[in-house]
């Protein structure tokens, strides 16, 4: 009988030694290329070079090495099709019965530099054509890309005596993923536009989720697009697996939090915050943030901006909390979270950068919405004061800390902000005039809850996404004890709306910038 071969040619080493121990105990011959049948000798595997078997040298730098019949005839040659194994005696043609290819790392080298002359070496060919081959001839290749695939390939080796068709074509649908997530990254490069005439959606799944929004609907957690810290790449250190609702919620809070360099705390509730709040450490945060809206925030997702202490983890469970996420935590904070063990903790590493560029995809019938995430940012020098009314130092911070905030709240959203804390929100309504009422609710709500005399609204500052079309929404805010507004103007209104705040004594800044979040 004659023995099986078995292509190895990999830039990730990872569990190669053992995967190739493996593939010879079941009975394979090795062939490999460069520095894949180095690391195979170096371990004492018994290698045949590739150019042994096509009589013909690496040359170019390696560009051409597996680029011959003999490597793809053996990869492509049906063992069924008599045709085939004629040409394959005919020319002397080997058959190949199981490739490992791992892709040089284009994507990795990219997130390091732009340089051309680097990059271009990185594009594989040859890895992708023989990838593709035995993807295609699954029937009678096992192909395997990913090396996390190596020991359940083993496994069935070691049991059956061969991998299953089910496993084959399986794997082969891996091979075409992973070829198109590659060529999307280098066709992104070439275009230097991630918006070029085609786009091409790629992920890995990392977690099948049990359902979507609601339990008819089927749901998943890929990942895929540039590397960033949060909810894909977080380790889950406690609690049951997170939800589709829990995920979106989560990814919220985090990127809310973000924002802001100073310890903030903010708590979500369907991806909109009832309360978030930076302060001098995150006790004093969690404390502010709670405080802003203690009722909506039972059963909320909670996202700290820095590393987790104990105190903070104390206060976080005080309160039924579904999942909190922090770039780190001490070893007393994990012991404290511990003790709610429904509560799902999520370590990050690090915070995502909030200017940092990423495409934003959104379904549509027979189609997807593409766009850049708005990572749009002003300081204090973009603001343009239009009243006569003059912002002190207070109401310039708190007119910054809402707008921030006010950028990751649904539209219509107007939010009230007083001392580095929201203190109303008002989020997603088809009037931006209710959107500017509930928020004023929810801050007599809140009073009434805490037994104080005048909702935090009475000299508070608000922020609203976009431009009043009327004056109506600026005097929902007046009304409510706002003597600052932030806003990004543009509206064919905005003599009479600023006229409106003059009347009332009242500081306006626009921002030259919109904020819709839908």
């Amino acid at each position: 009988m004659t023995a099986r071969r078995a292509l190895l040619s990999v830039s990730d080493k990872t569990g190669l030694i053992d995967f190739a121990t493996g593939l010879v105990s079941a009975g394979f011959d090795i062939l490999s290329t460069g520095g894949t049948a180095r690391s195979l000798r170096d371990a004492g595997i018994e290698v045949t070079d590739v150019s042994e078997v096509t009589g013909f040298p690496e040359i170019m730098d390696g560009r051409v090495k597996t680029l011959h019949p003999k490597i793809h005839g053996g990869l492509l040659a049906r063992r069924d099709n008599e045709d085939h194994r004629a040409a394959m005696h005919a020319q002397q043609i080997g058959g190949i019965d199981l490739l490992a290819v791992n892709l040089y790392p284009f994507e990795a080298q990219r997130a390091k530099t732009d340089d051309f002359a680097t990059l271009v070496e990185y594009i594989d060919i040859g890895g992708p054509a023989m990838l593709r081959a035995a993807a295609k001839n699954h029937q009678f290749v096992t192909v395997v890309c990913d090396p996390a695939d190596y020991d359940s390939v083993l496994a069935e080796l070691q049991q059956d005596g061969d991998v299953g068709g089910n496993t084959r074509r399986h794997l082969a649908g891996k091979v075409f993923a992973r070829t198109a997530a590659y060529d999307r990254a280098i066709a992104d490069w070439m275009a230097g536009d991630e918006f070029g005439d085609s786009m091409t959606l790629s992920g890995r799944r990392l977690q099948e989720l049990r359902y979507g929004e609601n339990p008819h609907q089927k749901a998943a957690l890929y990942a895929g697009g540039p590397a960033r810290p949060g909810v894909a790449t977080a380790e889950q250190i406690q609690g049951k697996p997170l939800s589709y609702n829990n995920l979106n919620d989560t990814d919220a809070a985090f990127e809310l939090a973000a924002e802001f360099a100073d310890p903030t705390i903010a708590i979500i509730k369907h991806a909109n915050p009832c309360g978030v709040a930076s302060a001098a450490d995150l006790p004093a945060a969690w404390d502010a943030a709670l405080a802003a809206d203690p009722v909506s925030a039972f059963g909320g997702i909670v996202a700290a901006n820095l590393p987790l202490d104990a105190e903070t983890a104390r206060r976080i469970t005080s309160i039924f909390t579904e999942v909190v996420i922090a770039p780190a935590a001490d070893d007393e904070a994990r012991a404290i979270l511990a003790s709610k063990p429904n509560l799902r903790l999520l370590l990050t590493g690090s915070m995502p950068d909030p200017t940092a560029d990423a495409v934003k995809i959104k379904t549509v019938s027979g189609g997807f919405l593409a766009q850049s995430r708005d990572n749009g940012a002003i300081t204090e020098g973009d603001l343009t004061i239009v009243t006569t009314a003059k912002p002190d130092a207070q109401q310039i911070a708190d007119m910054m800390f809402a707008w921030r905030v006010c950028k990751h709240v649904k539209s219509n959203a107007i939010v009230f902000a007083r001392e580095g804390c929201t203190v109303g929100v008002g989020a997603g309504q088809m009037s931006r005039v209710d959107s500017a009422r509930i928020a004023a609710q929810k801050a007599r709500d809140t009073a009434t809850h805490h037994g104080w005399d005048a909702p935090r609204t009475i000299g508070a500052v608000a922020a609203s996404d976009a431009f009043f079309p009327f004056a109506d929404g600026l005097a929902a805010l007046i009304e409510a004890g706002a003597t600052a507004v932030i806003q990004p103007g543009g509206s064919k209104a905005d003599d009479k709306v600023i006229a409106a705040a003059d009347a009332a004594g009242i500081v306006m800044a626009l921002t030259g910038m919109r904020h819709f979040n839908h």
